[in-house]
C-alpha cells in the first residue's frame, strides 16, 4: 500500500532494531570496514547483538590410537592417505560430549566406520578426555585421553546375536548398535541414543548394558532395526535415528530426535522430537516438529540449557568451502509457529565465529578470522557452566578434510562466548545479488548464507513458479545455464521454445517442472568463463524455495545486529500470469506463512513491471520497489500499449508517480553515473536527487568485481575474468548519494559500505 516519506531512507536499516535486542545473532561486524566516500557515519541508533567469539581451542589427531585390538579391517580402499587396518583402536570423532564439571569430559565417539558391515572390529566406547586448552592466555591445545570404559552386555540383556556374541566380555561393537548422542543421569549412568534401532540405551557407570533397548513408539524401525521383519517397511530412514539426545534439567525426561525424516512424511524439512519419562521407563506421547532450513539437513545434537528450552544442532553434509548449514538453533517446547512447528532462534552460525586470538590459526581451511567449524558432521553442543557453549566434531575418519585436502580431520573442541555488544548500522543498505553470487553459484542457499556470512544486509531471490504452483529462486524461467537439466536424459523431452516478454527463448522452463522434479536438478555457474572458480560448486546445491530462502534469512541476523531482510524480484509476472501461474498471490501467502506481511517486515519486493507492483501495494503493506532499466520498457507496458518507457519513469514525473505504489527504485546503474566514450564514469545524472526529493530510497545495479563489469578506471588488466577494484567504483556512487546497491560481492560492498 502506498507509503509516506517517513518510511524511505533509514527504513530498511532501524525499522526492527528494538525486535533484535532480544535475538540471538551469530554474525560478526565486517573486521575492515571503510567508510564510505562521503566521509558521513551511520546516523542511526546503535543495536544490541550476540557476538560469538573463539575463546579455547582442543584438537586430537585424526591418527590417534587407544589400547585395543585392531580396527578398520574393513577398510581396504585408500582413503585421505588411509587404508586399514589400523594397529588399535582409533577415535573417529566426538558424537556427544558430557561435561564433568572438574576440567574433564566424556567424549563418545559413533559406531566407528559409518556401517554395521565395516565397523565389526570396532569397540563402542566412551572416553574421559581432559584437554589443555589453547587460549589467548597460551596452553598447548592438545585433548589427553585419560580413560575410557566399555559399553558391553555382560549381563546379557540382549535378545539378538552381536559380534563377539561368544564372549564373556559381550564388548558391544560398530556392528551391534551406531550410538549418536548420550546424556548422564544423576545416579552416574548413561543413556544413550543411538540409529540402527533407533533405541535408546541404558547403561551403567560401567558401561554395562542395563535393560533391554527401548524402541520407538508405534514401532517405527530403521533398516537395521535387529528386529526388522522380512517384507516390513522400515520407517526411520537408515542412519537417520537418534543422532541427538537431550536430559530436562532434573533428569527425569529424555528429548530424543531423529535426525532426518520419516521414510512415509510428505514434508521433507520436518523433524519429530520425542519425549521419553525415565521414570516410568516409557514415552509420554507427546512429540514436537522441528523444521530444518533445507531438506537433506540433519539435526546433529541437542542440549537442554533449561526445561523445556533446547540447542539443537543443525547441519548439512558438506565439508569445507562446500559447507552451507552449521548452526545451532535455540527452540522452546512451549512455542510453535502457525504451522505447527517450532520457533527457532540463531545462537551460532559455525561458519562465521570471531577469532581475535587466532586461536589455531594455520591449522586448515577456516582457522583464521572469522573461524569456522566447516566439518561435515557438527554434532555435538554443550553449555558449560559459565555459559560458554562447546562444539565438537566426527571426523567419520578417515573420511573427512575439510580443514587440508587429502588430509584426515582431526577430532576438535572448540569452546565459545556469546559476547554481548553494541553496534552501529549501516546506512547504506547492501543487497546480496541473488546471494554472493561472485563466489558461489547464484540462487542457491550456498550462495545466500556466504552473504550473510559476508555482512549482506538483504538477500535477492529472483522468483519464477513451477508446474506446480511453488515458488523458487531462479535468475529466469528457462535453466539450462543455471541448472544441469541439459545433462539429464529424463527430461531431454521438455525443452521447448517459448515466447518470453517478447522474446524467443529456447531450452527448459521452470513451469514445465514439479517441484519434485526441479529439486532433483543441481545448481551450475552461470558465468563460468568469467568465474571459473565458481565452477568447482557445480552439481552441489539444490533449487531452493522461496520458503526456504525465506527461512534462512527470518533464522539470520546480519553484521549490524539486525534480522537479515529479503529482496524478491518477481520475474516476468505478465507471463506466468498468461499461463496461469500468477506470482503475486503465492507470494504474499509466503510472506504471512513466514510471518514477514507486514509493514515492519525486513522485505522489499522488487519487478520490472509496474502492474504487478500496484496489484501488490493493494494486498500487502511491505515495502515496494520499482526497477529502471537503462533502456527498454516495462513488458506489461508493453502489452497495454502504453509508450513509455524506463526512460519516461526516471524523469521527475515519472518518479513521483512510483511513490503512489512504491517506496523506491533499483536503478541500472548507467542511469545514475553513466560511461563516458572511454569506458570511464562521466559525471553523476540527477536521478538520486530527483528520487529524494520526492521520498524515494535509491538502489542501484549491479556491482560486481571482475574487470568485465567496471569501468576502465577501475579495471586491473584485460583480463575480462580479472579482479578489479569494486571498492573504487562503489565509493563514486555512494559520493553521489546512493541510500544501497546490488552486488555480486557483499564482503567488498560491506567493507566500502562502513
Amino acid at each position: 500500500m502506498p507509503t509516506d516519506t517517513a518510511r524511505t531512507r533509514t527504513r530498511f536499516r532501524l525499522l526492527v532494531a528494538a525486535a533484535t535486542a532480544v535475538t540471538a545473532a551469530a554474525i560478526l561486524v565486517p573486521s575492515s570496514a571503510t567508510a564510505a566516500g562521503n566521509g558521513d557515519g551511520p546516523k542511526g541508533p546503535s543495536v544490541k547483538k550476540t557476538e560469538p567469539v573463539l575463546v579455547a581451542r582442543a584438537t586430537l589427531s585424526a591418527d590417534h590410537l587407544e589400547a585395543g585390538p585392531a580396527s578398520g579391517a574393513a577398510l581396504t580402499t585408500t582413503v585421505n592417505g588411509r587404508t586399514g587396518p589400523f594397529a588399535g583402536q582409533v577415535i573417529p570423532g566426538f558424537s556427544a560430549m558430557i561435561d564433568n564439571g572438574d576440567g574433564t569430559f566424556w567424549a563418545q565417539p559413533d559406531n566407528g566406520f559409518g556401517a554395521k558391515g565395516n565397523s565389526a572390529d570396532f569397540l563402542l566406547r566412551n572416553y574421559l578426555v581432559r584437554p589443555a586448552w589453547q587460549s589467548a592466555e597460551g596452553g598447548s591445545g592438545e585433548i589427553q585421553v585419560e580413560r575410557f570404559i566399555s559399553y558391553n552386555d555382560a549381563d546379557r540383556v540382549l535378545d539378538f546375536p552381536i559380534a563377539n556374541e561368544a564372549t564373556p566380555e559381550r564388548l558391544l561393537t560398530g556392528a551391534d548398535f551406531d550410538i549418536e548422542s548420550v546424556v548422564r543421569a544423576k545416579d552416574g549412568s548413561f543413556w544413550v541414543g543411538e540409529e540402527f534401532g533407533p533405541f535408546l540405551l541404558h547403561f551403567g557407570a560401567d558401561g554395562t548394558l542395563l535393560e533391554k533397548p527401548y524402541p520407538m513408539p508405534g514401532g517405527a524401525k530403521s533398516p537395521q532395526n535387529p528386529y526388522l521383519e522380512v517384507g516390513e517397511t522400515p520407517r526411520v530412514r537408515a542412519s537417520r535415528g537418534f543422532e541427538a539426545l537431550a536430559a530436562s534439567v532434573n533428569g527425569r525426561y529424555l528429548y530424543p530426535v531423529v535426525e532426518g525424516s520419516y521414510a512415509d512424511d510428505t514434508d521433507l524439512r520436518r523433524r519429530e522430537i520425542l519425549e521419553f519419562d525415565t521414570r516410568a521407563g516409557a514415552y509420554t506421547g507427546r512429540t514436537w516438529n522441528y523444521q530444518t532450513d533445507q531438506d537433506a539437513n540433519v539435526v546433529g545434537d541437542a542440549f537442554a540449557v533449561r526445561n523445556g528450552v533446547l540447542l539443537l544442532v543443525e547441519r548439512d553434509d558438506f565439508e569445507g568451502d562446500q559447507a552451507v548449514t552449521k548452526r545451532i538453533y535455540e527452540v522452546n517446547l512451549t512455542r510453535s509457529d502457525s504451522e505447527g512447528k517450532l520457533e527457532k532462534t540463531l545462537v551460532v552460525d559455525a561458519l562465521r565465529i570471531a577469532n581475535p586470538g587466532l586461536l589455531g590459526a594455520g591449522d586448515g581451511y577456516g582457522t583464521g578470522d572469522p573461524f569456522s567449524l566447516p566439518v561435515q558432521s557438527f554434532e555435538t553442543v554443550v553449555q558449560l557452566k559459565n555459559g560458554d557453549l562447546l562444539i565438537a566434531n566426527d571426523n567419520n575418519y578417515p573420511g573427512n578434510d575439510a580443514r587440508i585436502a587429502g588430509t584426515p580431520d582431526d577430532t576438535e573442541i572448540d569452546v565459545i562466548d556469546l559476547d554481548r555488544t553494541r553496534v552501529q548500522p549501516s546506512d547504506v543498505t547492501v543487497v546480496a545479488h541473488r546471494g554472493a553470487s561472485g563466489y558461489r553459484p547464484e540462487h542457491t542457499l550456498a550462495a545466500y548464507e556466504t552473504a550473510i556470512t559476508e555482512c549482506a544486509d538483504f538477500i535477492e531471490p529472483d522468483v519464477v513458479s513451477t508446474k506446480d504452483g511453488v515458488l523458487v529462486a531462479r535468475h529466469e524461467n528457462e535453466i539450462s545455464g543455471t541448472t544441469d537439466v541439459a545433462t539429464r536424459p529424463a527430461f531431454a523431452d521438455r525443452k521447448a521454445t517459448k515466447q518470453i516478454d517478447g522474446v524467443s527463448v529456447t531450452g527448459w522452463f521452470t513451469e514445465d517442472f514439479t517441484l519434485a522434479e526441479l529439486k532433483t536438478l543441481r545448481a551450475v555457474e552461470r558465468l563460468p568463463q568469467i568465474r571459473p572458480e565458481n565452477t568447482t560448486f557445480n552439481g552441489l546445491y539444490q533449487v531452493p524455495t522461496l520458503d526456504e530462502v525465506l527461512d534462512l534469512a527470518r533464522h539470520s541476523v546480519s553484521c549490524d545486529g539486525l534480522p537479515v531482510g529479503v529482496y524478491p524480484e518477481t520475474k516476468h509476472p505478465s507471463y506466468f500470469d498468461s499461463i496461469g501461474l500468477s506470482l503475486e498471490e503465492p507470494l504474499v501467502a509466503e510472506l504471512s506463512r513466514n510471518g514477514l506481511d507486514e509493514a515492519d517486515a525486513p522485505v522489499i519486493i522488487q519487478s520490472f513491471e509496474v502492474g504487478n507492483l500496484r496489484e501488490l501495494d493493494g494486498v500487502t503493506d511491505v515495502a515496494l520497489a520499482q526497477l529502471l532499466n537503462s533502456s527498454g520498457r516495462p513488458y506489461d507496458f508493453t502489452v497495454a500499449g502504453d509508450a513509455r518507457t524506463y526512460a519516461d519513469l526516471a524523469t521527475p514525473a515519472g518518479l513521483a508517480e512510483i511513490t503512489t505504489y512504491a517506496d523506491g527504485v533499483g536503478v541500472e546503474k548507467s542511469l545514475l553515473i553513466p560511461r563516458t566514450a572511454t569506458g570511464t564514469l562521466g559525471a553523476p545524472t540527477t536521478l538520486i536527487a530527483d528520487a529524494h526529493a520526492v521520498g524515494l530510497e535509491v538502489h542501484g545495479w549491479t556491482f560486481r568485481r571482475e574487470n568485465a563489469f567496471l569501468p576502465a578506471e577501475f579495471r586491473s588488466s584485460a583480463d575480462p575474468a580479472g579482479i578489479g577494484d569494486l571498492a573504487g567504483e562503489l565509493r563514486v556512487f555512494l559520493d553521489a548519494g546512493l541510500d544501497g546497491f546490488f552486488t555480486d560481492n557483499p564482503d567488498l560492498g560491506a567493507a566500502t559500505a562502513g
